[in-house]
């Protein structure tokens, strides 16, 4: 329920069905539909009877897992950063980005997952974080052509790159160097966000771990194909995604059993995180 509101709230604002698809829409527009997200939204979180059945399921997880509203409006404000046309100079800003529209879904999906300590959510968001940055990565030509771009401008200056000339061929050598450096940055978010698994049951604990497992394999078919990463999609074939659930499973085991023993490391002090996360 909950990923069925996400999906129709990133679909809404983006034209899209099911992520598929591009219908144009012009600005206006598409701030409309950002306000229409809110109220419905809002009105959803303060319990009003609501007739759309993706905002009804919303209410009822938010209700049954205790959700505070910050978080669903916090999504809300990352697809604002995209209606707004939003610069990120930095990294920081770029970060910024990916906790709004992914690291705050991990927030959620651990508030599903019956886990809620301050510490655990912010591993929670550090793999969302982790995953968006692998998809900034990986769609950085796609999301170019509309206009959007995501990797911080003093990477892409340094490298010579200027924002509005990321898809010159020409250029591909030097914008693989700014994405393998961005890849860089989501490995240290994936290591912390493993930490966080001894936090989870078995089960929430095998589905996290083989998740983060596919979507770190796509960082890694970018890094081999190098410049020539963007010229078909980045995926990770069924075999790879068997070996990662395997691979989960054994991470979960050993999460509940030795590493619940030990406890929850400290978070490595120079991650950014959001910092009223909690």
């Amino acid at each position: 329920m909950l990923y069925a509101w996400c999906r129709h709230c990133d679909d809404l604002i983006d034209g899209q069905e099911l992520g598929f698809g591009r219908e144009a829409i012009s600005p206006a527009e598409a701030r409309s539909r950002l306000q229409r997200l809110r109220n419905q939204t809002r009105a959803a979180l303060a319990g009003e009877p609501v007739a759309d059945p993706v905002f009804a399921g919303l209410q009822r997880v938010a209700a049954n897992c205790h959700i505070p509203e910050r978080y669903p409006l916090e999504l809300i404000d990352g697809f604002a950063m995209d209606v707004d046309g939003k610069r990120y100079a930095q990294l920081e800003d770029t970060l910024l980005y990916c906790y709004h529209v992914a690291g705050v879904v991990g927030v959620m999906m651990a508030h599903v997952m019956g886990a809620t300590a301050p510490d655990v959510l912010r591993r929670a968001a550090d793999l969302g974080i982790a995953f968006q940055l692998t998809n900034i990565s990986r769609d950085v030509l796609d999301d170019a052509a509309n206009g959007r771009v995501y990797l911080p401008g003093d990477w892409l200056a340094a490298a010579g790159i200027a924002p509005e000339a990321i898809a010159e061929p020409g250029l591909r050598e030097a914008l693989y160097g700014v994405v393998e450096r961005l890849l860089g940055v989501a490995d240290r978010y994936y290591l912390s966000a493993n930490e966080g698994i001894r936090a989870l049951g078995f089960r929430a604990g095998w589905a996290v771990s083989t998740a983060a497992g596919v979507y770190g394999d796509i960082g890694n078919v970018v890094r081999r194909r190098a410049a020539r990463a963007w010229d078909r999609r980045a995926v990770v074939p069924g075999r790879r995604k068997l070996y990662w659930a395997l691979r989960g499973a054994l991470a979960a085991i050993g999460a509940v059993t030795v590493g619940r023993a030990r406890g929850l490391p400290p978070r490595a002090a120079d991650l950014w995180a959001k910092p009223d996360l909690c």
